[in-house]
């Protein structure tokens, strides 16, 4: 038999059960320290302000897998969608994640299963995090064997052998510049 309850009478809260710590919303500055917090992980400013995180170093053939978008004026425009980031969904993961409000389709990399969000409050920290792991994992399934083997190198052969790549990319590129 349940009690009596007066009406306009309110329940007390059960003081007993700790209450969960603030967490403030989503961020760029948040999402970064946690990405770079993901194994393998290096970023890259490119296209204007836009911080790019890779799955390995981009000189050794690794991925990108979110971009950041820090521009100050990201307000929707008439347009064209604008977005705070874009990640890798994966095929499976994609179509369901279109159907949520504050996502779309991400530009130029759509046909790539990208999708970009207009806003932080599109997910819950948690949320946001499940989110770029599994984007995360995505990629780095997507690496070829050669990267995955440098990756798998211990970190001091693994920093040479970029440098090496490196000198190598930018020795290619004073080339072709002194053919023009």
């Amino acid at each position: 038999m349940q009690p009596h309850r007066m009406s306009g009478h309110r329940a007390k809260p059960d003081r007993s059960l700790p209450t969960p710590p603030y967490t403030p919303p989503m961020d760029a500055e948040r999402l970064r320290a946690f990405l770079l917090t993901l194994p393998h992980v290096t970023e890259t400013m490119q296209w204007g302000a836009n911080l790019v995180f890779w799955v390995g170093d981009k000189a050794i053939g690794g991925k990108m897998f979110t971009l950041l978008n820090l521009d100050e004026d990201y307000a929707p425009r008439q347009d064209k969608k604008s977005a705070v980031i874009s990640y890798a969904a994966g095929p499976t993961r994609f179509p369901e994640l279109l159907e949520l409000e504050g996502l779309h389709p991400a530009p130029y990399l759509a046909r790539a299963h990208w999708v970009a969000a207009e806003h932080w409050q599109v997910f819950r920290n948690p949320e946001w995090e499940a989110e770029l792991r599994a984007a995360h994992a995505i990629t780095f399934a997507k690496l070829p064997p050669r990267t995955r083997a440098v990756l798998a190198m211990p970190t001091t052969q693994q920093r040479r052998v970029i440098a090496d790549r490196r000198k190598l990319l930018a020795q290619r590129a004073a080339q072709q510049k002194e053919k023009l």
